[in-house]
């Protein structure tokens, strides 16, 4: 078998393998991320364009999750097969070594991880933040007003501070006509009204905003609780009753906002990082300026006129400053010059310590996007020498196997980002510490593959072997 040809057939097994874990995982991911956010999207009346972009949006995220995992799945059953069919022991006997296998699949694995950091550098990041955006517009949207026959519809108004309760026997949607409508308003605490009418009329005004009904033939009945038989009937032929913010709108917003670490490529989180770090420098060089000011001032040396110390000075000439600063407790709060540099001092410290974090934040994202992205190109490393000691498990070895490796993987990536989130230990250590620990293992198992055997569990033929190596020698001249 020519080297192309067999570059060439393990790639299209594995093509098979990859897209049928790649839906299958992409689409049980899918269906949980979908399910934690459905709540906020029930009873908001999105138009169905809204859902399908809320749908799109939220795919990325599972795929940044569910590719590595599939190129996992895809290496294992397609090394799986190979073995259980003899095909690699017919290449070992052909002269083709077992470690040549592995070539194209580093190259494909080299391409899957190019494309991911691509996706992970310009489409993630977009979709992350347009999807966030999608979401707050639907937050901020009242509920639907897509009114209903026969039961009781609430709307609420106002961004929720008043609520109206109204049936109706008929809605036409199309001419937005009522027929024997009652609106029950209870948000006075003095004042129960309740209004009947024969029919009505809905409109919302230019912005779409407030909603308008036009009562006709009615009757009003009112409760006046601030007094003992208060009631009060009011008869009218028409009457417009004004909804304020119930607009069915849904108001969409796009760009503009802050990006939060998620929703940054890697240019952005670079230049967010160096900003950080700058602006911490910049603190640090000020905190020791402040020091040595605050040193000179005691000392009674002369200071620049600029800084803030001069105030300080001065109050401390002052005959009663010390009551002024003082509150009966501390030695300390006595000495107005003592009181401003530990005020200014923790005022620096605490503005370090934010920006530390945010800088240290950008760059665990950073961490974090790489490695998921190599971690691709790890599992084509440790996914062969794995199937090939487990030929005869097939598919419940596939999933046992890349279930386990998926679960101590993210246990490690989502450990390394809370200890590096924390400052428990670097970003770029903690973030690679999975990739290098599987890495390391893969290697380990590749370097034995060409003494390996395939047969079950990899030990079959190893163990006939040594049961002919220890046989005892026939003596010479015997007959055999």
């Amino acid at each position: 078998m020519r080297l192309g040809v067999l570059s060439r057939y393990l790639i299209k097994i594995h093509i098979g393998p990859f897209i049928f874990a790649l839906a299958t995982i992409t689409g049980l991911i899918f269906l949980n991320a979908v399910a934690q956010r459905i709540e906020g999207l029930i009873g908001k009346g999105l138009p169905w364009t809204v859902v399908v972009e809320f749908l799109v949006l939220s795919l990325p995220h599972t795929i940044a999750l569910s590719l590595p995992m599939s190129v996992l799945v895809a290496v294992l059953y397609s090394f799986t097969e190979l073995a259980s069919s003899n095909e690699i022991m017919a290449m070992s006997a052909g002269g083709i070594k077992p470690t040549r296998v592995l070539v194209p699949l580093l190259g494909m694995g080299a391409v899957v991880t190019g494309a991911m950091l691509y996706f992970n550098d310009q489409i993630l990041p977009e979709s992350n933040h347009r999807l966030k955006n999608l979401l707050v517009d639907i937050g901020r949207k009242s509920p639907t007003l897509e009114l209903r026959e026969q039961i009781v519809n609430e709307i609420k108004t106002e961004s929720g501070v008043d609520v109206y309760f109204m049936t109706a026997d008929r809605i036409d949607q199309v001419a937005n006509k009522l027929e024997e409508v009652t609106i029950f308003d209870s948000n006075s605490s003095i004042r129960k009204r309740t209004t009947y009418a024969a029919s009505g009329e809905m409109a919302f005004n230019a912005e779409k905003t407030d909603l308008y009904l036009t009562l006709f033939d009615g009757v009003v009945h009112e409760v006046q609780t601030d007094r003992i038989g208060g009631f009060q009937r009011v008869y009218f032929d028409k009457q417009i009753i004004p909804l304020r913010d119930v607009g069915n709108e849904l108001e969409r917003r796009f760009g503009g906002s802050d990006r939060s670490d998620r929703e940054m490529g890697f240019k952005l989180l670079t230049e967010s990082v160096s900003a950080r770090e700058a602006e911490l420098d910049s603190v640090r060089i000020d905190n020791r300026e402040k020091a040595l000011q605050a040193l000179r001032l005691a000392l009674g040396r002369p200071i620049d006129e600029d800084t803030s110390m001069v105030g300080t000075m001065q109050l401390y000439q002052t005959r009663n400053s010390a009551r002024a600063f003082t509150d009966g407790t501390s030695l300390l709060s006595r000495d107005p010059i003592t009181q401003s540099v530990v005020i200014s001092s923790r005022t620096r410290a605490s503005r370090g310590a934010t920006l530390r974090a945010a800088a240290n934040r950008y760059k665990v994202e950073i961490h974090k996007k790489l490695a998921i992205a190599f971690a691709c190109l790890v599992f084509t490393i440790i996914g062969p020498p794995l199937a090939l000691r487990f030929r005869t498990g097939g598919v419940g070895m596939v999933a046992a196997t890349s279930s386990g490796i998926f679960a101590i993987y993210w246990l490690g990536l989502i450990g390394g980002e809370t200890l590096a989130d924390r400052r428990f230990a670097d970003p770029a250590i903690t973030m690679w510490l999975a990739n290098i620990v599987f890495l390391g293992v893969g290697l380990i198992l590749v370097s034995r593959m060409g003494s390996a055997t395939y047969t079950a569990r990899g030990h079959g033929i190893s163990r006939v072997a040594r049961i002919f190596r220890s046989r005892p020698q026939q003596p010479e001249g015997a007959s055999v």
